[in-house]
C-alpha cells in the first residue's frame, strides 16, 4: 500500500548514528538531524520515534517514512537479518516502527537506498536500471529499477560483495577469509580495507585507500602496482554484474569512490572482461555523497 504525502522522511540507521532527513515532493531538503544510535532495540525505536516527532513539528501533515538499515528484512519471517547493528536482528523493525508512528514504514538495505537515491535524482537520474556500489570499510551494492528497490525473492538482491572474486589468479585463490564465513569474497579485495591489506602485504605502509592513491599520484611504485591490482579486481567484479544484469549505469559511493583515477582507468580494463569485449557502461561518482543513503530511504515511497 502506498502512502500519499507531500513530505517524505528518510532515516539512515547505522551502528553509530541515526540520521533523519525530510524532503518535499520535489526532493528539496527541509530538515536534517543526526543522533548517536542507542545499542539496544527498544531504545532505538524510541530514538527514531522522537526524531520523527521533532521533524514533523514544523509540517502540516504526517510524512511517509522509509528506513535504510545495514541488513535486510527477511521476506519469509518478517524479521531483520544480517545487520551489523546486531540488536535489531530478529525483530520486525518495520512493523514495530509502524505501530509507534501510526503509519506504514518501509525498510530496505542501505545499499539499495543508495541506489534508489542516485536513480531518482542523483548521478543516475533518468536511468532505468542502476547498480549502486558502496566501497568503504566494506563493500556492498544495491539495485534500483525504475527508481525502486529490487530486493529479490530472498531479499538479498545486490549482495555483490559476498560473491567470490571472479577470474581469480593462483595467488588470490584461498588467500582471504570474509566475516560472512566464506573465502575470497569480493569485499575482501575491493573494499577500502582490502585495498590497504593488499598494499601492506606488498610491503607498503598506508592507513587508507585514499592515502595509497595520493602516494601513487606522487610516483610511488608500490602504490601504483597496488592501485593497478585494485582496478583489475574491481573491473572483474563489475564485469560479472554487467554480464548478468547489464545495468544502464553503475554509481560508486563510499570513501574509495572519491579516488578520481578510478574513473580514468577502470573503463578500459572493464572491456577486457565483459562478454564480447565491448563495454560502454557508464561508471560514475555519486551526486549526494554520504547523504545518498538517507535520501534514498525517503524515496522508498516513490
Amino acid at each position: 500500500m502506498e502512502q500519499k504525502s507531500k513530505f517524505r522522511i528518510g532515516i539512515d540507521l547505522g551502528g553509530t548514528k541515526i540520521e533523519l532527513v525530510v524532503l518535499d515532493a520535489g526532493g528539496a531538503e527541509l530538515f536534517r538531524k543526526r543522533i548517536p544510535t542507542p545499542r539496544e532495540y527498544v531504545a532505538t525505536l524510541d530514538a527514531i520515534a522522537s526524531l520523527v516527532g521533532e521533524a514533523e513539528a514544523g509540517l502540516d501533515e504526517k510524512a511517509s517514512v522509509g528506513v535504510g538499515i545495514p541488513g535486510v528484512i527477511s521476506p519469509f519471517t518478517g524479521l531483520v537479518k544480517n545487520a551489523n547493528c546486531t540488536w535489531i536482528n530478529g525483530h520486525p523493525l518495520d512493523r514495530d516502527l509502524g505501530e509507534r508512528l501510526q503509519r506504514p514504514v518501509k525498510v530496505a538495505n542501505d545499499a539499495n537506498c543508495f541506489a534508489v537515491s542516485e536513480a531518482v535524482d542523483g548521478a543516475a537520474a533518468g536511468k532505468s536500471v542502476v547498480f549502486g556500489v558502496i566501497i568503504g570499510t566494506g563493500c556492498g551494492a544495491g539495485i534500483a529499477i525504475n527508481g525502486r528497490v529490487h530486493g529479490g525473492g530472498n531479499g538479498i538482491g545486490g549482495e555483490w560483495g559476498h560473491n567470490p572474486l571472479p577470474w581469480m589468479t593462483a595467488d588470490e585463490f584461498n588467500s582471504t577469509r570474509c566475516f560472512c564465513g566464506n573465502q575470497d569474497c569480493i569485499e575482501t579485495f575491493v573494499s577500502g580495507t582490502g585495498f590497504v591489506r593488499d598494499f601492506r602485504a606488498a610491503g607498503g605502509v598506508a592507513a587508507s585507500g585514499i592515502e595509497i592513491a595520493e602516494m601513487m599520484q606522487a610516483g610511488d611504485e608500490l602504490a601504483t602496482q597496488a592501485f593497478n591490482r585494485f582496478i583489475d579486481r574491481l573491473a572483474r567484479s563489475l564485469a560479472h554484474v554487467i554480464n548478468m544484469l547489464d545495468p544502464d549505469v553503475i554509481v560508486l559511493g563510499g570513501g574509495v569512490s572519491n579516488i578520481k583515477a578510478i574513473y580514468r582507468q577502470l573503463p578500459a580494463v572493464l572491456s577486457g572482461y565483459v562478454v564480447g569485449r565491448e563495454c560502454h557502461t557508464q561508471v560514475v561518482a555519486n551526486l549526494y555523497g554520504s547523504s545518498s543513503g538517507v535520501r534514498g530511504a525517503a524515496w522508498l515511497w516513490g
